[in-house]
């Protein structure tokens, strides 16, 4: 029975969401389509955070997580690869760690030599990473929200570009900006105090957090009407 525990990595969660919905995904779903809802369940965690509704906006972010790795299935991008080559335990643009990006405002992309002996070894780690990398104190919620919301627009972009044209530098695009979704993904639920792991491995306990089924047997107009 596919499940997810919170002591995982973010390759297990890929993993996990591939067993439980690669067959729905692959039957019912365009690659827009997956985006779409990527979209749609990170802009309702948004409106948990204009709302002050740390559910509403915890469980839509969780699923927005799960649709982007339904995604990145697709694509056959790992995650968790490209999270760590853009992050190695430092900001993807100033280089520092704490990011110092505000202070020293870089003008271009610093390039960093990567550490593979501080690659953390489970979500968990990775989401203290960014806590570390991007500390709370120097974001608001509501920033992390603005940020969170930029780049899930430039995945789908970058994705649409790659689509048009199946060129390979648009397609390593699509990984930096599923990567730099990722981090403002943890960025939000550590300004919200959200342990990522724990509330993934309780909302997919058992296989698809709806129907509980492996693969999932959700219709694409239930999917559709979710409403959380």
């Amino acid at each position: 029975m596919p499940s997810f525990k919170e002591n995982q990595t973010i390759a297990d969660f890929q993993k996990f969401n591939y067993e439980v919905y690669r067959v729905p995904d692959d039957r019912l779903y365009s690659l827009s389509d997956l985006l779409a809802h990527q979209q749609r369940f990170a802009m309702r965690a948004l409106k948990g955070i204009r709302k002050d509704d740390k559910e509403k906006l915890k469980k839509n972010l969780l699923i927005s997580f799960s649709f982007l790795a339904a995604i990145a299935n697709r694509l056959n991008i790992n995650i968790e690869d490209e999270v760590w080559k853009r992050f190695p335990m430092l900001c993807s643009y100033c280089g520092k760690i704490p990011c110092q990006c505000k202070k020293i405002k870089p003008a271009k992309r610093k390039k960093v030599s990567i550490n593979n002996a501080l690659r953390p070894k489970t979500l968990a780690e990775f989401q203290e990473m960014f806590s570390k990398i991007y500390p709370q104190e120097k974001r608001t919620l509501a920033e992390e929200g603005v940020h969170l919301a930029e780049e899930v627009g430039e995945v789908n972009e970058a994705v649409q570009h790659f689509m048009g044209k199946h060129v390979l530098k648009q397609f390593n695009e699509v990984k930096l900006e599923i990567a730099d979704l990722v981090s403002c993904i943890f960025g939000v639920a550590n300004s919200a105090k959200i342990d990522f792991a724990k509330e993934l491995a309780k909302i997919f306990i058992l296989n698809c957090h709806v129907c509980h089924k492996a693969p999932c047997v959700c219709s694409f107009s239930s999917v559709a009407g979710i409403k959380t």
